[in-house]
């Protein structure tokens, strides 16, 4: 096994190709979903040629947590829960890669049709971005084929056997999927009702040492994330605190009595 040292040459460049960061700016995710904001946002990921929408920041931290279980010998596989045109599920792989580890798999949950309805009486917020301008003509609702996803990942050397898919909503999927254990979750299904259930399926199975990252869970102003977790901590008793990563996501490292 061999670690990853600082500034490796080959995820540096990968982080910068997957973001359209390599000779671009990325938009400023502190400014959360200001108008300033979506629009950056929509000219630099959906209309140009980036793999992931993540902030360079979050795939930071998305190596910094694999490099930490891996280190540590926590047991489990890699997901991600919402994975657009495949960027971090691929950052995963690389990373893995670049490890030597053989014996993770990486998987990559979406229902590759975009995001589900939310209930408007449930969760107005939800509704009212889904149904947005922005949402429906420029986001196209997030939604990106399992085939597309499938050729980004070729395109990059990365697609084997140590990749699967679940595809479907997550309420379908999850419950049953065949996973045994869990070392790094990643959520990424922005609305209530597809983080509650990605959780509820998923996190018994992350083990002592694993790792939970809400992309979302400082988005307020569009979606019920931050509802979401915070209740199944408050069920579940959890008390792992919660570290940011930037002003839209954080995450938490689980305890041995998590």
């Amino acid at each position: 096994m061999v670690s990853v040292e600082s500034g490796n040459p080959y995820l540096e460049l990968l982080k910068r190709v997957l973001t359209n960061t390599l000779f671009e700016q990325e938009p400023d995710a502190s400014e959360g979903s200001t108008p300033r904001y979506v629009q950056a946002a929509i000219s630099h990921y959906q209309q140009g040629p980036a793999i992931s929408m993540l902030p360079l920041a979050r795939l930071d931290n998305l190596q910094s947590c694999i490099e930490s279980v891996v280190a540590d010998g926590v047991p489990g596989d890699m997901i991600e829960t919402g994975v657009w045109r495949g960027g971090a599920v691929i950052y995963m792989r690389a990373v893995l890669k670049t490890l030597g580890v053989t014996d993770r798999t990486v998987w990559a949950a979406d229902s590759f049709e975009g995001l589900p309805e939310p209930d408007p009486e449930k969760f107005p917020l939800e509704a009212a971005s889904f149904n947005s301008a922005a949402m429906t003509k420029y986001y196209k609702r997030l939604a990106s084929a399992l085939d597309e996803v499938k050729r980004n990942f070729a395109a990059f050397g990365l697609l084997d056997d140590q990749v699967r898919f679940l595809k479907g909503w997550f309420k379908d999927t999850l419950p049953d999927a065949p996973i045994e254990r869990i070392a790094v979750l990643r959520l990424d299904g922005d609305y209530y009702e597809s983080t509650r259930d990605a959780l509820v399926s998923l996190y018994d199975k992350v083990s002592p040492g694993g790792y939970v990252i809400i992309d979302d869970y400082g988005e307020d102003s569009w979606t019920y994330c931050r509802q979401a977790v915070d209740e199944f901590r408050e069920q579940r008793g959890i008390t792992d605190p919660m570290i940011k990563v930037d002003a839209p996501c954080s995450f938490w490292r689980k305890s041995v009595a998590g």
